[in-house]
């Protein structure tokens, strides 16, 4: 006798453009550790080099994928439509600003303008500025251009990568507020190369505590860009709150760090 295929697992199949892929925690974890282990190395070398031309490749490749991968109907599967709520991508954009500027104070205040403040370290890998970067309108310049790149590449790729296609895998079996836990995690981890293993004076550390502390920071705002997306019903809402995130950050850094 044959047994009966459920409709919705053959729908959601039906959504990738190759039949050997489904969504599935197995397809998420791939995705996880394809983008997450060569990302994470990337980054740790772009912080001892202090070029990130090649970690702007991984964002690039996380933005392509489910362009690649999905048709349309599992791109609209994965959040990427127009948004149901249009003020909540306002309301996202200023989340997201309003959770750095708590992060960025936070900071400030448990460990000042040490290495072990998250957005000193980071700071460090704008060093490609010129020396007269930073004076008078030169600044401005400057911060536009790392704002823009700031809110293109990382928001989009992560959030199509971590918000849209990893989700995604995960609801199957463990629905959507658990797969965000799991995205979350992840992208709390892979943050880990961005600060708390620094490269300090040409050698390696860890910053336990800070580090602790940035992972459970980049969880929260995961979730926080999940809730964005929830609201909004569509990805635009978490790309909107990320991208607001990264311009606090960039604002942070050039007019209260460097």
């Amino acid at each position: 006798m044959r047994v009966a295929k459920d409709p919705l697992i053959m729908r959601m199949n039906s959504h990738f453009r190759f039949d050997i892929l489904k969504f599935n925690w197995q397809f998420g974890l791939t995705l996880i550790l394809l983008f997450g282990i060569p990302r994470f190395l990337l980054v740790l070398e772009a912080n001892r080099t202090g070029s990130y031309s090649f970690t702007s490749l991984i964002f690039v490749l996380m933005l392509l994928t489910p362009f690649l991968l999905l048709k349309k109907e599992g791109r609209i599967n994965i959040g990427l439509k127009r948004p149901g709520n249009i003020k909540w991508l306002f309301y996202s954009f200023l989340l997201g600003i309003f959770a750095c500027v708590l992060i960025f104070f936070l900071g400030t205040y448990l460990y000042q303008s040490t290495i072990e403040n998250w957005f000193v370290y980071i700071s460090n890998s704008y060093g490609s500025i010129p020396a007269d970067g930073l004076i008078g309108d030169n600044r401005l310049i400057y911060f536009v251009i790392f704002a823009v790149i700031g809110m293109t590449f990382s928001p989009i790729g992560e959030e199509l990568l971590y918000r849209g296609l990893i989700h995604q895998s995960f609801v199957p079996e463990f629905g959507p507020n658990k797969a965000s836990i799991i995205d979350s995690v992840a992208f709390a981890i892979v943050h880990l190369a961005h600060f708390g293993l620094v490269y300090v004076s040409g050698s390696w550390k860890i910053l336990f505590i800070p580090a602790v502390l940035w992972m459970i920071l980049m969880f929260l705002s995961s979730r926080l860009f999940f809730y964005c997306k929830s609201k909004t019903g569509s990805i635009f809402g978490a790309i909107l709150c990320h991208a607001g995130f990264n311009l606090a950050m960039t604002y942070f850094i050039f007019y209260h760090i460097l």
